[in-house]
């Protein structure tokens, strides 16, 4: 009986140990900890898209002002595989800039770090540039091409269960909102920070609306005009007006 007993305790542990298993795989696939799994299933991807192009309007990213939102920024810097965000919203839409941190599985369709724009190579030596060898950095960018939380250059290489979650956040938050595009581009997310320091600094952004429309166009909408960065356009506003 002693015997029998004991068996009857292994079978019932063996047969329960795979469902754990699978409840805790599940448990995981449908936590914001993992943006690769792609299943139909996924509790991230029920129902509709959220990011993106939602509507076939040729003039979609021709906003009338444009504001920067620290309430959407520190929300989506507490996503799962964000390290930090910029939330830019206007009368249409959310743009939103992102670094990565791989704290999310995922994050990225294909290749993973080796699809990032960053070379790491110098923090094991104690640099911060490792082709030049220079162990300095002048802060000026959110984003920069060493030893800094990592960008993609091309946005639809980020994971889609990332962008939605990024997309029902904002959302949630700015309801109204008609469209909201993402993107770890590193020009893009450093531009964006560019205009977010105007808003810090409590200067108004309006007199840059047509600049900034350019530059998400260029991002989302295929646009061929080249931005021309924020620094350039207020350099140049300041030599006008010190003439």
């Amino acid at each position: 009986m002693t015997l029998r007993l004991a068996y009857a305790v292994l079978a019932a542990a063996l047969a329960v140990l795979p469902a754990g298993c699978t409840a805790y795989k599940n448990k995981f696939e449908s936590s914001t900890y993992d943006y690769g799994s792609r299943k139909p299933n996924d509790p991230k991807m029920l129902g509709a898209r959220m990011y993106g192009s939602k509507t076939a309007d040729p003039r979609q990213h021709d906003n009338r002002w444009v504001e920067y939102s620290s309430l959407l920024s520190n929300e989506v810097s507490r996503v799962n595989g964000v390290a930090a965000a910029i939330v830019m919203l206007t009368d249409k839409n959310a743009y939103v800039g992102i670094m990565l941190d791989w704290t999310g599985v995922g994050t990225i369709k294909n290749g993973g770090d080796r699809r990032t724009d960053q070379n790491m190579g110098g923090s094991g030596e104690g640099v911060y540039n490792f082709d030049t060898g220079s162990p300095y950095w002048n802060g000026s960018q959110a984003a920069t091409p060493y030893n800094s939380y990592f960008t993609v250059n091309d946005h639809h290489e980020l994971s889609e269960e990332l962008k939605q979650t990024i997309a029902g956040r904002t959302r949630g938050l700015a309801p109204r909102v008609e469209e909201v595009h993402i993107s770890a581009n590193m020009d893009f997310v450093n531009e964006l920070n560019e205009y977010a320091k105007e808003a810090w600094a409590g200067r108004s952004l309006a007199p840059w609306i047509d600049a900034f429309n350019t530059l998400v166009k260029h991002q989302f909408a295929g646009g061929k005009t080249m931005p021309t960065p924020l620094r350039e356009l207020k350099a140049r506003k300041a030599a006008r007006g010190a003439q």
